[in-house]
């Protein structure tokens, strides 16, 4: 088939290469110019862990809390959207334990699928992309938060995900390089990482190699709809005609889907990170700082710092406020760490593609029969990338998918 893929970051990536490899002609089409993204910057982690969906209890309450501060991690632009008022309703009404238990098990499933993908491509891809299985810890500093992450860590054992919560000492033994100042951590000795820029960069030009087309900075306007079918794709730049459209523009989803008249509740929530190109000492396991939400993760000599949740719409400010309290929070878990603030422009921003039940689109939808939609993974983007991609194939091919995808509907919110 000629596949269209509207969207080019990991998870239309990771969709065309499983797509290639099955033997179809895919065309990748993006706004942007392949230089940047969501897939770029962030903390390049590999979570099974991560059973635990954004919208989840308590969450309402903490983000009240963290948005009358500047440094928050987490804050919502006050804005009369009713888009937004849409999405937070729903939010409101899926963070409950129930949404959680029945997430856990379909998280589980795509994110060991994807990490099972990652083990594969490590092997098979002509370039070296900086996968390493060291796990994750997730540090904290207070009672309250521990016994958070106990709740977490029994779920995590209780579906199969292994958890072993640490005191400081066993949390400082497994970083004998950097001084570690916490009341403990839990341990997922199953979770990975590798570098992100790495991978999609060098993605590209493999598949560009084995015959993908990539048509840059290419707006999509509209579509041609015959007898239930996308005929052609209407850009800016001209007409291409598909047999099959998939739909993996992140952030952009929601708009994109307007077009066909499709309910796809969708709001960006912005990220930042950045890099400290040589660490004096580095840290040997990727971690969270649970209390401030960092992510940290080692990519060779260098280390990643990322963090925040702004739910702002489709910005590209960066608040360098929101970056002063990624950088506050270091010392606070690496004590002997001396991290300056960046520069502005040495700040990288992505916007994340929010679900308002924190689980990501994936399927066809019954409007259209050579549509498929990928895209809503939220913070989860890279982790579960391939595994995406590879039921993305299998969607195409009419192949019995390797998970089940009934929670990851696409049209479960009409």
């Amino acid at each position: 088939m000629r596949v269209g893929i509207i969207g080019s970051g990991i998870i239309g990536l990771s969709s065309a290469y499983y797509l290639q490899k099955s033997g179809h002609e895919v065309t990748l089409i993006d706004q942007g110019d392949l230089k940047d993204g969501c897939s770029f910057g962030n903390a390049g982690m590999i979570v099974p862990s991560h059973l635990v969906p954004l919208a989840a209890p308590g969450m309402i309450s903490k983000g009240i809390r963290w948005m009358f501060n500047s440094t928050s991690p987490f804050y919502v632009k006050p804005q009369w959207e009713i888009d937004l008022f849409k999405w937070g309703f729903r939010f409101y009404k899926s963070a409950t334990t129930a949404h959680v238990e029945k997430s856990a098990v379909a998280l589980k499933e795509i994110s060991l699928l994807s990490k099972m993908m990652y083990q594969q491509l490590a092997k098979e891809l002509p370039f070296d992309f900086g996968f390493q299985e060291r796990g994750l810890l997730m540090l904290y500093k207070t009672k309250e938060t521990e016994h958070e992450e106990s709740e977490t860590a029994k779920l995590a054992n209780h579906h199969g995900i292994e958890a072993r919560m640490l005191s400081a000492e066993e949390v400082q033994q497994l970083e004998p390089d950097v001084k570690v100042d916490v009341r403990g951590g839990v341990y997922f000795p199953g979770d990975a990482h590798m570098t992100p820029q790495v991978l999609v960069g060098h993605l590209i030009q493999h598949l560009k190699t084995n015959g993908a087309i990539f048509k840059t900075k290419t707006e999509v306007t509209d579509f041609k709809i015959e007898n239930g079918n996308i005929k052609s794709v209407i850009t800016d730049k001209g007409r291409f005609s598909f047999d099959a459209v998939i739909i993996a523009t992140g952030s952009w989803s929601g708009i994109v889907a307007k077009k066909l008249n499709l309910n796809l509740p969708m709001q960006a929530g912005k990220g930042y990170s950045f890099t400290l190109p040589e660490a004096e000492k580095n840290v040997r396991i990727p971690s969270i700082f649970l209390e401030a939400r960092v992510a940290v993760t080692p990519m060779g000599n260098s280390l990643r710092f990322g963090g925040t949740m702004e739910i702002t719409g489709i910005d590209h400010s960066v608040n360098m406020k929101r970056v002063k309290g990624i950088v506050d929070s270091i010392p606070g878990y690496y004590p002997e760490m001396s991290v300056s603030m960046p520069l502005k422009e040495t700040v990288w921003h992505g916007l994340r593609p929010c679900s308002p039940d924190g689980l990501p689109y994936i399927g066809r939808t019954k409007k259209y029969k050579n549509l498929i939609l990928a895209t809503g993974h939220a913070m989860l983007g890279i982790s579960l990338g391939p595994g995406t991609g590879k039921l993305i194939s299998e969607i195409a091919n009419e192949e019995r998918t390797s998970v089940d995808l009934r929670m990851f509907d696409p049209e479960r919110f009409k």
